[in-house]
């Protein structure tokens, strides 16, 4: 009997988010008696093959992605039990397990750019690339508008990716494979839609904002994530750098309760919550 595993679901995914194909869709691979994977327009999916448990939860978490559209905005924030993403020094390695950054790697080969603020960079020194899956690089994003952080970090001097390093006064490129782009920067810093707009001009749509929190805070006030995923560790840190900080609300009735899927995520638990509406 015909099986999708894993590895054979992740193809589907990558070919579904290259084609986009309209809902309802069935996905397969381009070879001789290849399992079918049949969709429809709420992402549900059955197969006549046997489907493992890993493979499930795989379409199950990135489906929606794929499908995501032209356009597409996409957050995901790993914290811990009690809201935090980093100790108070910016320590972050690693509050979430293996299974939580092979899915963030992933993410980053669904989407045209990853975004991060100058913070993540200063902290964690990302290389912003697809290391733990198949696929490939995005563009890497970094934004800081005081250009602040060191012309020594990977994404600068790897060359590993395209980076664009927006900057509230544009200078010489710091690395190789390096464009500085300058941006508005406004009493409130950077305006999160003047980001995208910077992006889509350059024909880069499909985004996603990996961090760190202020960055992706900024992004889910002015309601322009389409999807925010979570990872929650069980770990309690006590204190620290909050995973997501909004302006504050009189009644529980004001909150954003958008409508959430979860599942494991190895030990951690993975939360995906629809923000279209």
């Amino acid at each position: 009997m015909a099986v999708i595993d894993e590895s054979y679901a992740w193809q589907l995914i990558q070919d579904a988010r290259r084609r986009l194909p309209a809902l309802p869709a069935v996905l397969a691979a381009a070879a001789d008696h290849a399992p079918e994977l049949h969709l429809d327009a709420q992402f549900r999916w059955y197969s006549e093959a046997e489907v493992t448990p890993a493979a499930a939860a795989l379409l199950d978490a990135l489906l929606p992605v794929a499908f995501g559209g032209s356009r597409f905005v996409i957050a995901q924030i790993g914290q811990s039990l009690d809201g935090r993403i980093a100790t108070e020094s910016g320590h972050s390695h690693y509050v979430t397990g293996e299974a939580s950054r092979v899915h963030l790697h992933r993410l980053r080969a669904l989407v045209d750019a990853v975004v991060v603020g100058a913070g993540t960079v200063a902290a964690d020194d990302p290389q912003l690339t697809v290391r733990h899956a198949e696929g490939s690089n995005p563009v890497r994003v970094v934004l800081d508008p005081r250009a602040r952080v060191s012309g020594a970090c990977k994404v600068f001097r790897d060359g590993a990716a395209p980076t664009l390093h927006l900057v509230g006064h544009p200078h010489a490129a710091i690395g190789r494979g390096v464009e500085c782009v300058g941006i508005d920067v406004g009493e409130d810093g950077v305006s999160p839609q003047s980001i995208l707009d910077c992006l889509a001009e350059r024909g880069l749509t499909r985004v996603l904002i990996e961090g760190g929190g202020v960055t992706i805070s900024r992004f889910l006030q002015a309601g322009l994530l389409d999807r925010l995923h979570v990872v929650v560790a069980p770990l309690i840190i006590g204190s620290g750098r909050p995973a997501v900080s909004l302006a504050p609300i009189a009644r529980l009735d004001s909150a954003l309760r958008p409508p959430c899927r979860s599942q494991p995520m190895g030990a951690d638990m993975f939360f995906d919550l629809d923000l279209r509406d």
